[in-house]
């Protein structure tokens, strides 16, 4: 069990602050929060995905949560066997060679003990038993749970997760839509945001405007179909013919909702709040629109409704270049690179 660390200074008086939860690793990133309302309350961000720079996006969010929000945050990565961030390993075995095949690995999932909340942003992983079954403790806790983009399809196959004895699958079961397809031209489209006129008033879109970013429409049920039973849509995405903001849409591809919040009913009846965004790449996560979307459904995740504020700060901390989406590494410079890199 990690203990929080505890410490004094002065600043016109004796003054007791709260140290992080996690120990700091080479393995991970740990960003202290302050004196805002999420002080005291743990994040953990998980950026496991190959196409969308999660490695890049997680880390900034983590800034602007712990900065302008007080919360701690912890940003745990996929390695490579050299223990560096590495969003070019393989997710699927090469034909005649699936001996040679390695797991992935996300090291530092023993501290989803201690987060009041998790935001997931993993692809098409093959990780240990192990692993997995730590992730599964967490969704299995009643605590919130958040997945941002390729989330909805981040582990291969069903999870050792069983209710009512059958297998769960994370994106179908648990967020309420898995990957089904492109909705339109992939790394061709972009998406523009518009909030759901019957949930105007819901706690996570106040204060949400102009929601654009470069990535497509994820396609989560079939045509005709609609979200499932339990799920509450709050962003629909209309696909644009093009990549900028001004790019017109698609007059042949009907909206899809890209946002909803739902309940997850974990084993033994506990009830997790459960928010989910197909947007979410780094370059979408640009938009500021989009980033107090997800910042408000953190705080909606912990029950704090009351402290979200339009007039919180949402501002990118420091500098923020992220790399173009996409799998050609040499030419976007996707490279693996230690975790201190993306500090």
């Amino acid at each position: 069990m990690t203990a929080r660390i505890f410490f004094l200074f002065l600043s016109s008086g004796l003054t007791l602050a709260l140290g992080h939860p996690v120990p700091e690793n080479e393995s991970w990133l740990t960003y202290s929060g302050g004196e805002e309302p999420g002080k005291g309350k743990h994040v953990i961000l998980i950026a496991a995905d190959q196409e969308y720079r999660s490695e890049q996006a997680m880390p900034m969010m983590a800034k602007i949560l712990s900065t302008h929000h007080g919360f701690d945050c912890t940003v745990l990565f996929g390695v490579n066997d050299k223990g560096e961030v590495d969003p070019t390993l393989p997710v699927y075995p090469k034909k005649g060679e699936e001996d040679q095949f390695q797991q992935h690995r996300i090291p530092g999932l023993e501290h989803l003990a201690s987060a009041d909340l998790v935001i997931f942003f993993p692809r098409l992983l093959t990780l240990s038993e192990e692993q997995l079954n730590q992730i599964v403790s967490y969704l299995d806790s009643g605590k919130p749970i958040l997945s941002l983009r390729t989330g909805n399809h981040g582990f291969r196959g069903a999870l050792p997760y069983e209710k009512n004895g059958k297998k769960l699958n994370f994106g179908r079961d648990i967020l309420g839509g898995a990957f089904m397809g492109h909705h339109g031209r992939w790394h061709a489209d972009s998406t523009r945001g518009s909030i759901d006129e019957a949930h105007a008033e819901h706690p996570i879109v106040q204060g949400v405007e102009d929601i654009w970013g470069p990535s497509d429409v994820y396609r989560t049920y079939k045509e005709g179909a609609s979200l499932p039973e339990g799920c509450t849509a709050l962003v629909w995405g209309q696909p644009l013919m093009g990549r900028k903001p001004e790019d017109l849409p698609n007059p042949k591809k009907e909206p899809l909702p890209v946002a909803w919040s739902k309940t997850w009913e974990t084993s033994d009846g506990k009830l997790a709040r459960v928010f989910q965004s197909t947007m979410g790449s780094a370059r979408d996560l640009e938009s500021a629109g989009l980033r107090r979307l997800v910042i408000n459904a953190v705080y909606w995740g912990l029950d704090m409704e009351k402290d979200i504020s339009s007039d919180r700060s949402v501002d990118i901390v420091g500098k923020y270049e992220p790399l173009e989406s996409g799998f050609n590494y040499e030419k976007l410079g996707v490279v693996p690179e230690k975790a201190k890199a993306y500090r």
